[in-house]
């Protein structure tokens, strides 16, 4: 039996078979996302969506889904699955899926009439293509396939709708049709490995819907466009279909299908299925390279992007990698911060962390490269330009007191990870001065300061060292309650918020930490009684009032929830870390039985990778991206720092 492997009694249950999805990727940011049987319940589904360089450098989905109907020996076998307002599914081409595995290439094995036949989809690693293999695996008299391609030409996050501008034209190529509907796309071409006989009959797809998107409070009806059909015959048992953003020799098809399936790695274990799903969030694009946080609907953030890098990079041996992202965040740096999200003149510089998590991730680079001694050379005036910023005052009202602490925030504003706004408010108001960013601040400056003296900077060292001497007992009067036993999540003047968040967990983990080994074992012990779970670290503690156990509903309900009690997979990698700090040796057993509780979550939700967040509340459902950047980094941490301790 494969690692990655669903049977016909689980593919036909349609409750069961679309909630799991399946996600294909290229390192250029095109990918396809769908649901197990291929039927979409997303906006965010689509066969082909790929970036859209002249438009806004945004993902659009192009082609939502392909109809395919097989003929063999004169009979008719429609074979794809669409829904339609008021929850009609018409065809359920699942009803002749016998099986479906991903060991290696997601694989798909139909039986019509007496016949049996695959179908392979790869997504080219380093191109906007994807290719499709049918296999007949029975002797036929004939056999071809007829393709209906239902177009969307639309941003990942809109709908579309039938309208009188769509460029009703098609280009003719070899052994396939071409398309753009609208101005500025990258038109998209559909080739076989065949000869096609295409039908035009331009129309739309009236009232395809969207289950996901209702249930999650958005729209979720539109039409699609389909230009007509094309009919190829398979030869040699066998036939490819490509769908890419320019035409291509279809003599190549097969051949650019063999060479790419060399690079995958296999998905017969755990931990291939983590690695693959690593490589996914990798994206190259424009000469920038870059890490997406979450499928199918998050672009580039700042503070995943570094909170998540030690895991998809320097624990897969691979620190060239990470410094080729790090250089490419630091080109979008304004006033010392990280863009939070977008880049250009769409970015918004809104996260506190993001640039103390950029420190925490090249102390681990330097680390891992043994390259300390190079490191302020290279990155010394970055670091210089992130303190600077903090020390005298930058964007959103970032800022050191004249205690050394930093200060962030002020009304309607979320800097930190625990960012959730409804109607301009802040769902967790964290304005003041927070736990984790001053516990993260004091290791950045730490580290700068050890750099310097390696570099022998001593105007640097004379400025900044009595700045953090007396650091630990600023932090320890601000934050500590003996009472009480923990710290503070976050100070404003004279109120002190002693609701229990992992976000002091963070202080536990740092190599250079403000607070002492007694403190991080009183805060790790009441991690581990009252946020720890099989899947991963709650938000807040359910003895609060205002914990909430189930992620679900319209966007206002789950914002409400996202930081309320919302379990979060990446916190684990700050708990690895406090862990193997205080309780060295001892913590590993701890650590493994939490990492392999995630092994049955390689056949839920999103397939082969780690959701976004789960459930407070027991079972701990999944939810939210069906892939998360920080999600796949943190276990792929977890595993490297337990087998290099």
């Amino acid at each position: 039996m494969s690692y990655i492997e669903f049977d016909k009694e689980q593919l036909v249950n349609i409750n069961f078979s679309k909630s799991r999805e399946i996600l294909r990727c290229s390192h250029t940011g095109a990918f396809a996302n769908t649901t197990l049987v291929g039927l979409n319940t997303r906006k965010y589904h689509g066969l082909f969506i790929a970036p859209q360089d002249r438009i806004d450098h945004e993902r659009h989905v192009l082609v939502s889904n392909l109809n395919e109907t097989i003929i063999v020996n004169n009979m008719d076998f429609h074979l794809s699955m669409n829904q339609f307002k008021g929850g009609i599914i018409n065809p359920k081409g699942n009803k002749y899926l016998q099986q479906f595995t991903a060991d290696g290439i997601p694989t798909y094995l139909y039986r019509v009439g007496k016949f049996n036949f695959t179908k392979e989809i790869i997504f080219l690693k380093n191109s906007d293509r994807l290719i499709i293999k049918y296999t007949m695996l029975d002797n036929y008299d004939s056999a071809s396939f007829q393709f209906q391609p239902l177009l969307a030409f639309r941003s990942i996050h809109q709908l579309t709708h039938a309208n009188d501008q769509v460029n009703t034209q098609f280009e003719s190529v070899e052994n396939g049709v071409g398309f753009c509907l609208y101005d500025n796309y990258t038109p998209v071409y559909l080739q076989c490995s065949s000869p096609i006989t295409y039908q035009h009959h331009p129309d739309w797809f009236y009232n395809v819907e969207y289950e996901e998107e209702l249930n999650r409070g958005y729209e979720g009806v539109e039409d699609l466009y389909t230009p007509g059909s094309f009919t190829a015959e398979v030869k040699d048992k066998e036939l490819f279909i490509t769908i890419g953003t320019e035409p291509i020799k279809t003599e190549n098809i097969a051949k650019l299908y063999t060479d790419d399936i060399k690079q995958h790695t296999s998905r017969s274990s755990f931990f291939n299925c983590l690695q693959n799903a690593a490589d996914q969030f990798i994206v190259k694009r424009n000469d920038k390279t870059e890490v997406i946080a979450g499928y199918p609907w998050f672009g580039r953030w700042g503070r995943d992007t570094f909170i998540a890098l030690p895991g998809l990079t320097l624990a897969l041996g691979k620190p060239e990698l990470c410094k080729e992202i790090m250089d490419s965040m630091i080109e979008d740096m304004n006033e010392g911060l990280f863009p939070n999200i977008g880049s250009g003149a769409n970015a918004a510089y809104n996260s506190v962390d993001a640039p103390l998590w950029f420190f925490r991730t090249l102390q681990l680079y330097a680390q891992i490269t043994h390259t300390e001694k190079k490191i302020w050379k290279e990155y010394g005036g970055t670091m210089k330009r992130i303190l600077s910023a903090y020390r005298h005052g930058t964007l959103n009202n970032i800022r050191m007191l004249d205690n050394g602490l930093i200060y962030a925030g002020g009304p309607g504003l979320a800097l930190t990870w625990m960012d959730a706004v409804i109607d301009g408010r802040p769902v967790t108001p964290r304005t003041g001065c927070q736990v984790e960013i001053n516990a993260l601040w004091y290791n950045a400056v730490k580290f700068a300061l050890e750099m310097a003296r390696l570099a022998k900077d001593s105007d640097f060292i004379y400025d900044w060292e009595p700045m953090v001497q007396d650091f630990p007992t600023v932090f320890k009067d601000t934050f500590w309650s003996k009472e009480i036993g923990y710290l503070a999540d976050y100070v404003n003047g004279d109120y002190k918020n002693f609701q229990i968040r992992p976000n002091m967990l963070i202080a536990t983990s740092l190599p250079y930490s403000p607070i002492s080994e007694k403190i991080r074992q009183l805060i790790l012990k009441r991690t581990c009684e009252e946020l720890l779970t099989d899947k991963g670290i709650r938000s807040l503690s359910p003895n609060d009032p205002e914990y909430k156990g189930h992620y679900f509903g319209n966007q206002a309900a789950r914002d409400a929830a996202y930081h309320q009690g919302t379990c979060w997979i990446w916190l684990l990698f700050p708990f690895t870390d406090g862990m193997l700090a205080v309780y060295q040796k001892s913590a590993i057993p701890v650590l493994q039985r939490i990492l392999y509780k995630f092994d049955n979550c390689m056949t839920n939700y999103g397939i082969s990778t780690i959701a976004e967040i789960t459930d407070g509340d027991p079972p701990h459902k999944p939810n939210g991206c069906i892939s998360q950047a920080w999600s796949v980094a943190a276990l792929l941490y977890m595993k490297w720092r337990i087998e290099h301790y």
